[in-house]
C-alpha cells in the first residue's frame, strides 16, 4: 500500500512534517514497514482545511492532531481488506 503526504508550501504549513513523522512512527511501531510505501509528493491539488495525504488514489484531510485516528481508521482497515 502507497501513502502519500503532500509537502507542498500550504500542506507544510499546516503540519505536513509532523503527519509525514507520525505516520512513520506509527508504521514502525506495527513492524509494517514492508507493507505500507510512505511516499512525499508536492501540492496534490487539493489544498483544503488540513495536509493532503492520499492512500492510492483517495485523498484525505490529515492535521498533526488526528493522524493516529487516520491511521487506525483508514491505514490498517485497508491493509486487513
Amino acid at each position: 500500500m502507497k501513502v502519500t503526504v503532500c509537502i507542498g508550501s500550504y500542506c507544510h504549513l499546516k503540519g505536513s512534517r509532523t503527519v509525514a513523522e507520525r505516520l512513520r512512527e506509527r508504521i514502525a511501531a506495527e513492524n509494517l514497514e514492508d507493507k505500507i510505501d510512505l511516499a512525499g509528493t508536492f501540492c496534490m491539488g487539493n489544498c483544503r482545511d488540513d495536509v493532503s495525504v492520499s492512500i492510492g488514489d483517495e485523498v484525505f484531510s490529515v492535521s498533526p492532531e488526528t493522524v493516529d485516528s487516520f491511521f487506525e481508521n483508514e491505514v490498517l482497515p485497508r491493509l486487513n481488506a
